[in-house]
């Protein structure tokens, strides 16, 4: 089991140690997987709004232009036809929904995987009392600071109970906080650093374990 030392939000290590779920924290990369899932992530944020008028929505267009035979021109039914300047569209955009579909099996491996990266690579941090009595912006800047991670995308998963964390991080365009409940492949994968409320390791493996 991979073995991680625990830290306070000053950055200071707290000399305990906390031992990882292998089978959440310790698992082969699976890149085709978490590709999926990335995919399906990106595809759901997608609106899907853009529309176009066919030959049908355009308005205008009821008469035809002239008589069919004897004027020497092609013949034309409407003004509105795809080929005419001021035509519909043949073909175009029309709402639509861009969701994808994944087995939670895989959805859940695809998030123990990014999980595991992020131990492998060094990246991720477990805080002890990760939690703020006020929201304010000042706390997650000190508290990046003391880490080095000021400058770095950085992500901040808690256990769901302090609401305040989220709120003092939403002003900070490289920093995103999620509770655990929200745990993804994309936000997971994206930032630089990831620190984990202690309180909220028990509760991530006791889903994806």
């Amino acid at each position: 089991m991979p073995k991680l030392s625990v830290y306070n939000i000053s950055g200071q290590a707290t000399g305990e140690e906390i031992e990882l779920n292998d089978l959440v924290f310790g698992v082969e990369f699976n890149e085709a997987v978490v590709h999926q899932a990335i995919v399906m992530q990106q595809a759901a944020e997608r609106q899907g709004t853009s529309a176009t008028k066919t030959r049908g929505m355009v308005r205008g267009g009821g008469r035809k232009p002239w008589r069919q035979k004897g004027t020497g021109r092609a013949r034309s039914g409407s003004t509105r036809s795809p080929i005419w300047v001021g035509g519909g569209t043949t073909f175009g955009p029309q709402p639509r929904s861009y969701a994808k579909k994944m087995p939670r099996k895989a959805r859940r491996l695809a998030i123990r995987c990014a999980l595991s990266a992020k131990v492998a690579a060094g990246e991720l941090i477990v805080v002890e009392g990760l939690s703020f009595d006020a929201p304010k912006t000042k706390n997650v800047v000190t508290m990046l600071s003391a880490f080095d991670a000021a400058d770095k995308k950085a992500l901040l998963i808690t256990d769901g109970s302090n609401e305040n964390v989220e709120l003092s991080s939403r002003n900070i365009s490289k920093v995103t906080a999620l509770s655990n409940g929200c745990l993804n492949c994309f936000d997971l994968l994206h930032n630089n650093k990831v620190f984990l409320a202690k309180d909220a390791v028990a509760k991530i493996e006791e889903v994806l374990a």
